[in-house]
């Protein structure tokens, strides 16, 4: 089921779709790109090394490097609980399976081949990912500005999203502790059942589905920080631990960060988040893919895997979405 899945490029970006409605102002994304065995101070002489700027401790788990390249970079130690002394206790007592996360500005699309160049660093320096040990759980995080500053495109990406999480999932699965962990779960059913009808939602139609069916930051795609930027007044219901304030971004946390292995690059990861974008930008295929979800979720014996494998086929008839 993954042989169009193989086609997507490793050794470039490819861009951002232009989506009805759009300006001509090219979308940034911002990354965090996590990984362990190397520390704190390490990665950011690694940044500053980069992309310059100035080194500035901010605490002994959070480190700046300011004014390089691309403005300010954080690297940090990936842990956030309600105390200090309970982080520090926690960071010291768990080790490297606190991740180590390098947390970028936004970024032209252009420039997205200088966080190739980082990631090829950290791995010379022996920077580990999801896959080097049993107990890692290391995600690549991506940042993609929205299509329109007032949520043009939002509900199409969500919907394309809806229809392609279990191929992306099957396709290549995620790290199994991953997969275990409360960090990329899936979408409820009921979420994407509502979107699959939602042809012609609005945002409001979708914040307010989406507080009620994924009122969590714990999923492949979270859309809480869109939906808090543009729509706060709808979310309500949504608990307060789960709104850590709005952006104007996706927020794509489904895939992992395999820094140590020579055939992983950010880019093949970029371009399978450009694929949703591009079904997200091609009504008929789009039209289809809920029409054969609709079909297939009628039979009894309908599957997640059997769904990955009839997406395959509906994809395999659109060549145009592979061309770089």
């Amino acid at each position: 089921m993954n042989k169009l899945h193989d086609t997507l490029p490793r050794d470039h970006f490819w861009p951002l779709p232009a989506h009805s409605n759009a300006g001509h102002t090219p979308r940034r994304v911002g990354l965090e790109i996590e990984f362990a065995e190397v520390s704190v101070d390490d990665a950011a002489e690694l940044v500053r090394a980069l992309w310059g700027g100035e080194i500035c401790t901010q605490g002994p788990r959070d480190i700046q490097v300011k004014g390089g390249r691309f403005g300010d970079v954080k690297i940090e130690l990936d842990i956030a609980l309600k105390t200090k002394w309970a982080e520090d206790i926690a960071a010291k007592a768990l080790g490297d399976l606190v991740p180590v996360e390098i947390v970028t500005p936004p970024l032209a699309q252009s420039d997205l081949r200088h966080a190739e160049h980082l990631t090829s660093a950290l791995r010379k320096a022996g920077a580990k990912g999801s896959r080097a040990a049993l107990a890692y759980s290391f995600g690549l995080h991506l940042n993609p500005e929205l299509p329109t500053p007032d949520g043009g495109g939002l509900v199409a990406v969500a919907r394309a999203y809806a229809l392609l999480e279990d191929w992306l999932r099957a396709s290549d699965p995620i790290d199994p502790a991953r997969n275990i962990m409360p960090f990329v779960d899936r979408w409820p059913t009921a979420l994407v059942e509502a979107l699959v009808a939602g042809q012609n939602w609005t945002v409001d139609d979708l914040a307010i589905c989406y507080a009620r069916h994924a009122p969590s930051r714990q999923y492949g795609l979270d859309l809480l920080p869109a939906l808090e930027h543009l729509r706060p007044e709808l979310l309500a219901d949504v608990p307060d631990t789960q709104l850590k304030g709005g952006r104007p971004t996706f927020h794509y946390r489904l895939a992992d960060a395999r820094v140590d292995e020579p055939g992983w690059s950010i880019a093949y990861e970029w371009n399978r988040w450009v694929l949703i974008e591009r079904v997200a930008t091609t009504p008929d295929l789009l039209d289809a893919l809920a029409s054969d979800w609709t079909q297939h979720h009628a039979s009894l014996t309908s599957t997640r895997s059997g769904w990955g494998a009839q997406v395959e086929r509906r994809l395999e008839h659109y060549p145009a979405l592979l061309r770089n």
